[in-house]
């Protein structure tokens, strides 16, 4: 589709509900179901049809006209606005069509009450605004502001910072503070502002900015990011950028620009509705000439309006609405949140799906994989000293060692003369009277220490893995070592083949390292991989993709992944990562597992097949039914009355809706 043509949809869908809400759609919805209710009571055709006769009361004959009337005006209004909107633009649809249907429908219908002979479409005219205001309902429920994911990136961020004065520490607002001002950021507290740290050392947990698994250790002169975590040091930080200018500011830029710039793909119904309004407009008017000259204007009224009512969209407002709203509630049981109804029908065209890697094909939490000893200790010693040295660690790392050791229930230990070495790792005195350190690699570099060959020789692998190695030293002799890596979810692998024997690519991409990339693409069996990618060329990726014709889902959990999320032909966030992502994301996967990927693609295909059913069958039937509304076969004494026009068409919406009803069967 040629970028303007995307630009002219966009303002085309902006039009047709601007100033619209569900709350508006279900409001009017429900006040005229009930109205239509005994509109239908004291109909004669019904009536008629079914055989019945309501109670009769002074007046009760303009039940149907007064209803209708209060109907047409307070449900109809918003399509006749709609109708406007389109014509403006000139791309009349269905809005164009619904408001030409119950308008002439209504005034043909106050004509038969007042002026000629002849049966109204009161009943008609009010399913019909009803049914329509249903579909707008269920549609505009689905619509969610741009806005949300911003407000979330901005949560990140704190509103108060500790800014030192005369080396004093004083809470101010964020954004009171200044170039170069100086700010203390304890341990655990969110880094406010862009800066360079002038003292301390700590790791900073950056997953939620740059991807990186790791949480990274930072010393002197090292750059902070706004909206990371400071974890075990306190840090005294320089700040270089504010407000527009920090990295997070950059990334909500990408958020909104890529929501900006997406194309909203074309709704068959609106295809449909459009070809059909062209139809019955040609047709009607066409209709009318004929006959108001070769006939009478009494029959050539009621042949248009009963090619009008015939064309009229009743079955086609149900037709993708209803599946949608079927494949809603089917995607809810088996724990699929749908934001974006129109993301569902793209999947079924995917090209790439790009997973994210920490929190999506991986668990995000840091598991033991390997553990290597020296003589005299044992994988269990190792395991059980180290976590005695972690137990009250808050560090991802050092978690990951105690749940490992409660796990194989080691006996965890008290622990004397403790303390953190920011950055570094921790020490203490442990049960045999002996100091211990479980440090990392820059502590055996900076006290130069030797490491035992053998272990050398293992550590180095589980470096070019991509692994985290920690050492325990004991006077200061290194006397084993852990090595840990993000756990990958066992649902992962699964995944990947799934996706590839249904004929999609499938990559990764994250912000770790090229080892850690090579190490999880190789266990997945990933076609492709993205190593160290920043959020916005992670957006970037997306596009490249795009560029070349592809349909492309980017799955992921994390602020760094929202501007893909968004930029991508769908965005899927797993449910249990960050508001962000899944403020940005048209899919969400609820039970965070991945495999519900391929549930999107199988439902996507069924909701597809379905809609494009009911779209053949809503439009199709109108082959036949408009020529003999038009009166094609009159002089062969076949000529339908506006009243069997009226049947058809309730028999084409019954048909459509128990189509819809048997996506309920779809196995995912």
């Amino acid at each position: 589709m040629p970028h303007e043509h995307q630009n002219h949809q966009q303002h085309v869908e902006h039009d047709k509900h601007a100033g619209h809400s569900a709350a508006m759609f279900r409001d009017k919805f429900w006040l005229s179901l009930l109205l239509t209710i005994p509109v239908l009571i004291y109909s004669e055709n019904i009536q008629r049809w079914l055989h019945f006769t309501p109670p009769s009361f002074s007046g009760s004959q303009y039940i149907p006209l007064v209803l209708s009337t209060i109907i047409f005006f307070y449900g109809g209004l918003v399509f006749l606005k709609g109708a406007l909107g389109e014509l403006k633009t000139r791309r009349p649809g269905m809005m164009t069509l619904i408001s030409m249907a119950i308008t002439v429908a209504y005034v043909y219908s106050l004509a038969t009450q007042f002026i000629i002979s002849g049966e109204g479409f009161f009943w008609e005219l009010s399913t019909l605004v009803t049914i329509m205001l249903l579909g707008h309902w269920l549609e505009m429920a689905s619509i969610r502001k741009a806005e949300s994911a911003l407000d979330a990136i901005k949560q990140l961020l704190p509103d108060k910072a500790e800014k030192l004065v005369d080396g004093k520490p004083q809470k101010v607002l964020v954004s009171e503070l200044k170039i170069d001002d100086l700010v203390l950021i304890r341990p655990g507290a969110s880094i406010p502002v862009d800066g360079v740290i002038t003292e301390g050392t700590s790791s900073v947990n950056e997953a939620a900015i740059t991807g990186e698994s790791k949480p990274v250790s930072k010393r002197v002169n090292d750059k902070v990011v706004a909206g990371t975590i400071n974890q075990d040091g306190s840090l005294t930080v320089k700040v270089t950028k504010l407000g527009e200018d920090t990295a997070l500011a950059g990334i909500m830029r990408l958020v909104a620009e890529a929501q900006a710039s997406k194309s909203n793909v074309q709704v068959l119904a609106d295809k449909a509705a459009f070809i059909l309004t062209i139809i019955a407009i040609i047709a009607g008017l066409l209709t009318f000439l004929f006959w108001v000259f070769t006939k009478d204007a009494s029959f050539a009224l009621e042949r248009s309006v009963t090619v009008l009512i015939i064309a009229c969209p009743h079955a086609l407002g149900l037709a993708v609405p209803l599946v949608v709203a079927i494949s809603t509630a089917l995607s809810a049981r088996n724990g699929l949140l749908i934001r974006k109804r129109l993301a569902l029908e793209s999947a079924r065209t995917l090209d790439w799906v790009l997973f994210d890697k920490t929190g999506t094909l991986t668990k995000g939490e840091h598991g033991v994989t390997d553990i290597w000893t020296t003589q005299g200790y044992s994988k269990d010693d190792i395991l059980r000293l180290t976590a005695n040295l972690e137990q009250n660690s808050e560090h991802i790392v050092g978690k990951g060692i105690v749940k490992k050791a409660q796990e194989k229930q080691l006996s965890i230990g008290k622990i004397t003369d403790f303390s953190a070495l920011p950055g570094l790792g921790v020490r203490g005195t442990l049960e045999d009277s002996k100091t211990y350190v479980a440090t990392s690699r820059r502590y055996i570099e900076e006290n130069k220490l030797t490491v035992p060959g053998a272990l050398e020789d293992h550590i180095k692998q589980a470096a070019k893995d991509g692994k985290t190695e920690v050492y325990l030293i004991r006077d200061d002799s290194v006397v084993g070592a852990l090595a840990l890596a993000d756990v990958l979810r066992e649902e992962s692998k699964p995944t990947i083949a799934a996706l590839k024997s249904l004929g999609i690519k499938t990559a990764m991409i994250t912000g770790d390292s090229e080892d850690v990339a090579a190490y999880v693409a190789k266990q997945l069996g990933l076609e492709r991989y993205f190593a160290e990618v920043r959020p916005e060329d992670k957006a970037t990726k997306v596009k490249q993709l795009q560029a070349k014709g592809k349909s492309v889902a980017m799955v992921g959990d994390g602020v760094n992944d929202a501007p893909a999320l968004t930029q991508a032909d769908i965005g899927i966030a797993i449910g249990a990562g960050t508001d962000v992502a899944i403020k940005s994301a048209d899919i969400i996967l609820v039970k965070s597992d991945p495999r519900d990927v391929v549930k999107v693609i199988k439902l996507s295909k069924a909701t597809y097949n379905k809609m494009t059913q009911n779209l053949v069958w809503a439009t199709g039937y109108n082959v036949v039914a408009i020529p003999l509304a038009a009166g094609v076969l009159y002089k062969a004494g076949i000529v339908l009355a506006p009243a069997v026009g009226a049947i058809l068409m309730s028999v084409s919406t019954i048909i459509v809706a128990l189509n819809a009803q048997l996506l309920r069967r779809t196995q995912l």
